[in-house]
């Protein structure tokens, strides 16, 4: 199976996130496939969920459930030498990986590892890092981290799970920075309340998956295209940009189904090619 090519990616890649470092307007989105998303702003640099190798082909390829790679591999992480924070949604690999995150912060050592605190002994079990090193969120956290400001969703993959504490083990993060808010899903489906959480934060940009939830594939699902896009529409999101597709053939959507939901629902969308910029006109 050919892999789908990126739209640019390792030293193209690289040369167009550098170009814009000094920009002191505005924002910049790149997506890295899956749920990996880069955010530049005034030369910071926040990468969400970022999963960049093929640890999982490997683990399941002489499985019933093999997790066949569709795209080109973004760039290599330990290239990635410039980031300020990196985030975590949950534990599955895909946006917990240690093949893709140990060179990451091995490449930063400054960096701040934002996760839901809930799940900070797996974290740092799967990591080897030390147990006070990742930055742990909750729904009722907001935290300021190399200046951007965290506010904790719930996310419901598939259920709405918590910790004997109380603590969310599947989260999404509302960023705000220079007056600009961005929010990542992780991996969610539409539980109730979602939107009236999301509502008053009136976000620039929705990351949203697109993937659905087939039980057939035997996984955790997530908003379907169709639901991204009036979730998207419901909480006035300045524009939706769909993730979770196009990385492992069994478990996908065509981006071109949310475009036309997002088309019918009247909501402002991007739809990117990996290793695509998105950039504010505002």
């Amino acid at each position: 199976m050919d892999l789908i090519p990126a739209f640019q990616k390792d030293e193209a890649l690289l040369t167009d996130i550098r170009s814009t470092r000094g920009e002191t307007t505005g924002f910049r989105l790149w997506w890295l496939g899956q749920s990996g998303f880069l955010l530049q702003w005034q030369g910071r640099h926040l990468l969400f969920d970022p999963y960049l190798s093929d640890s999982l082909t490997r683990k399941y390829a002489t499985t019933d459930k093999p997790h066949v790679r569709m795209s080109e591999r973004a760039v290599d992480p330990a290239r990635l030498d410039f980031l300020d924070v990196v985030t975590s949604s949950h534990n599955h690999t895909d946006h917990l990986d240690a093949e893709t995150l140990l060179p990451i912060l091995k490449a930063n050592p400054g960096i701040y590892l934002v996760i839901p605190e809930a799940n900070r002994d797996f974290v740092t079990g799967r990591l080897g890092c030390a147990a006070d090193f990742p930055v742990g969120m909750n729904d009722t956290f907001v935290k300021d981290i190399a200046g951007f400001r965290f506010y904790g969703i719930p996310a419901a993959h598939n259920a709405l799970e918590r910790d004997d504490l109380g603590q969310c083990r599947y989260m999404g993060y509302v960023v705000e920075f220079g007056g600009y808010r961005v929010y990542h899903s992780g991996d969610t489906l539409w539980y109730e309340g979602l939107d009236e959480l999301l509502m008053p934060f009136a976000v620039d940009v929705a990351l949203l998956p697109i993937n659905g939830n087939l039980p057939e594939r035997r996984v955790a699902g997530n908003l379907s295209a169709l639901e991204a896009a009036q979730l998207g529409k419901v909480i006035g999101a300045g524009c939706v940009i769909p993730h979770h597709y196009h990385m492992f053939a069994f478990n996908t959507e065509e981006p071109e189904g949310f475009a036309q939901e997002a088309r019918q629902y009247g909501t402002p969308y991007q739809v990117l090619r990996i290793g695509e910029k998105w950039m504010t006109n505002f």
